[in-house]
């Protein structure tokens, strides 16, 4: 692919392709995740760690996959919506060829107990890649009381009492606004300045 030229400090378009490519044509079961933040953050440092999650914060409150509206969000973040097209066609380029091999195979082989096997070990892999990305973005939130508390009760509502996601979000969402709501004192001014550097900063990147 062909590589228009850059702006100082952006990647190009090859470059995007290439990283989100490697990431689709790799990972299972949505791993992608983990993998688009090995590259990305440690790999080419194009975000860092909260810039990432700020991604993923806003991919999970659309609707669709998650990994397709990180493409979408990353991409355009880096090289406007041409980079955020590079980045959705190298993530689906090697599932959708992947998918379509592996469907017109599973027709054939489905009762193949072999097959399964590999299904099962797929899945556990791809537990075991969503754990690691999780600990890796949420270890920050793993050392306060508060937030293991909001951890625990959102596990226990969906695995436990098998509560419905969309109640789980209306109900622990608000208190845990409510509990991070801005305070008085120089804590929540220095929240406030720094909410206020980052909106700037977002303003400035659209604005480009």
């Amino acid at each position: 692919m062909n590589d228009a030229p850059a702006a100082s400090g952006q990647p190009g378009f090859g470059a995007i392709f290439t990283v989100f490519l490697m990431a689709g044509g790799v990972s299972f079961g949505g791993g992608v995740l983990a993998y688009l933040r090995d590259y990305i953050v440690k790999g080419h440092g194009w975000l860092d760690d909260d810039d990432f999650l700020d991604a993923l914060e806003v991919s999970e409150t659309l609707p669709g996959l998650n990994s397709v509206n990180m493409a979408v969000i990353i991409g355009d973040r880096l090289r406007g919506v041409a980079g955020a097209a590079i980045a959705v066609i190298g993530l689906m380029l090697p599932g959708t060829a992947a998918m379509m091999t592996l469907g017109a195979l599973w027709l054939r082989q489905s009762q193949n107990p072999n097959v399964n096997a590999f299904l099962v070990g797929v899945a556990a892999a791809a537990v075991g890649l969503l754990l690691t990305v999780t600990l890796q973005l949420g270890h920050k939130q793993f050392v306060h009381p508060l937030d293991l508390a909001l951890i625990a009760a959102t596990f226990v509502a969906v695995s436990v009492l098998k509560i419905s996601l969309l109640w789980v979000l209306l109900i622990i969402g608000p208190i845990a606004v409510w509990f991070y709501r801005p305070r008085g004192g120089v804590a929540a001014a220095e929240r406030m300045a720094h909410l206020r550097e980052r909106l700037h900063s977002h303003r400035a990147h659209w604005r480009h």
